[in-house]
């Protein structure tokens, strides 16, 4: 007989911990977290890590001492949802049988979409700060260049906080600044998109440090394919459809992103959604067809820019929905689209970018510009941030 939970949340990252430990607030006594990794970890981080400002212990954390009391761990994998059925097929065999379903196992990375681009991450000469494993040896690499050419990409689509792909490489000129090797480094960003981020007032301020340092700014252009042993990265300009081949001595790259892919196989999401994100309701989180599923977090299909920032607000909303909906109530908590990203533009100031879905600046103190260099965001961003995290927002207090 599959255990029968009043709540079963599927992925034990920032959504699924810090959700679990509301609704226990909220006192929802019955609730399963299924995640098979024995280690939570903190992602906004791994930038640091990667620009030598972090260590890597600082970043994470055994699962067990982050599940909250009361909450039944089941450590396998989910890789079906019959939503009609109300169970959750894992990758053991045995199945997990809910009142309410949360779906937020974040997103997956595809390597593979990128010829090469696997390979060329775990080669000498490439890496990338999105693999917790991997951020250590980009700052290896990057704090013993004295010359050379360093490439960093994002790619296009979703991506979970996408100015991240750009931290690294402001922390390292920085340094590169400080050593006194800058002018002998070619760096060059690849960006997707006509700007360096999207918000007039954040765009300006990267466009200085962009200036400041030196650094190529590929807009509309995109990592196509990369030959590692030649270590050519293929750049398409998708403005004019042109390639150029450039040598590099270090490849930093953010792979293509979407949701898992068993999670595409169910019928969870819209239907064409290419990216395969759970259909919700943008505002109460809630799935328009399958009123007892829920989704916030990388993998839920709203709007908003995928980050931490984000999903903080979207738990208060969807724990507060749920229990509502448990009782019959109507649903009263709207989620506004609210999203953020720190960009680390020195070793010790902050672009606070905070916006809303359609890239329109949304400050939470008003009118304080805080898309403004700052040192007071560096703190807030590096040493603030992760003791919320830990001490606060997993245990659903904040």
């Amino acid at each position: 007989m599959a255990p029968q939970h009043e709540v079963v949340i599927i992925g034990g990252g920032n959504a699924g911990v810090s959700l679990a430990a509301r609704l226990k607030r909220y006192g929802v006594k019955d609730i399963a977290l299924i995640e098979p990794k024995k280690h939570h970890l903190y992602q906004p981080l791994f930038s640091h890590i990667a620009g030598g400002r972090a260590q890597v212990k600082e970043a994470v954390r055994s699962q067990e001492s982050v599940t909250p009391k009361g909450v039944a761990w089941i450590k396998d994998r989910a890789v079906n949802v019959d939503a009609g059925a109300n169970s959750v097929t894992l990758a053991s065999g045995s199945t997990a049988s809910y009142g309410h379903l949360v779906v937020c196992p974040g997103l997956q990375y595809d390597w593979d979409a990128v010829p090469g681009l696997s390979e060329a991450v775990q080669s000498p000469y490439g890496s990338s700060h999105y693999e917790f494993e991997l951020a250590p040896k980009l700052w290896t690499l990057l704090s013993t260049m004295k010359s050379g050419t360093v490439i960093f990409t994002m790619p296009s689509g979703p991506v979970k906080c996408g100015g991240a792909s750009q931290k690294p490489m402001y922390l390292a000129c920085d340094y590169w600044r400080e050593q006194g090797v800058l002018e002998n480094i070619r760096v060059v960003m690849v960006q997707p998109y006509p700007t360096v981020f999207g918000i007039p007032e954040v765009d300006r301020e990267l466009d200085r440090k962009i200036a400041e340092y030196g650094i190529e700014l590929r807009t509309n252009s995109e990592l196509v394919a990369v030959n590692p042993a030649g270590r050519t990265a293929t750049i398409r300009n998708n403005a004019d459809h042109t390639s150029e081949d450039l040598p590099y001595d270090v490849l930093n790259a953010v792979p293509p992103q979407s949701a898992p892919d068993w999670l595409k196989t169910t019928d969870l999401p819209a239907v064409g959604d290419q990216y395969g994100f759970v259909e919700v309701d943008t505002q109460t989180l809630r799935h328009p067809r399958y009123p007892n599923v829920w989704s916030l977090g990388d993998a839920a299909g709203t709007t908003n820019s995928k980050a931490g920032g984000a999903l903080r607000k979207q738990t208060k909303v969807l724990a507060k929905n749920l229990v509502s909906a448990r009782k019959g109530e109507p649903l009263s908590q709207k989620y506004n689209g609210y999203s953020v990203c720190p960009f680390t533009v020195s070793r010790s100031t902050v672009v606070f970018a905070e916006f809303d879905p359609q890239y329109r600046p949304m400050p939470t103190i008003p009118k304080v510009p805080t898309w403004k260099e700052n040192r007071l965001s560096w703190w807030v961003d590096r040493d603030m941030f992760p003791q919320v995290y830990w001490h606060l927002i997993l245990k659903g207090r904040a």
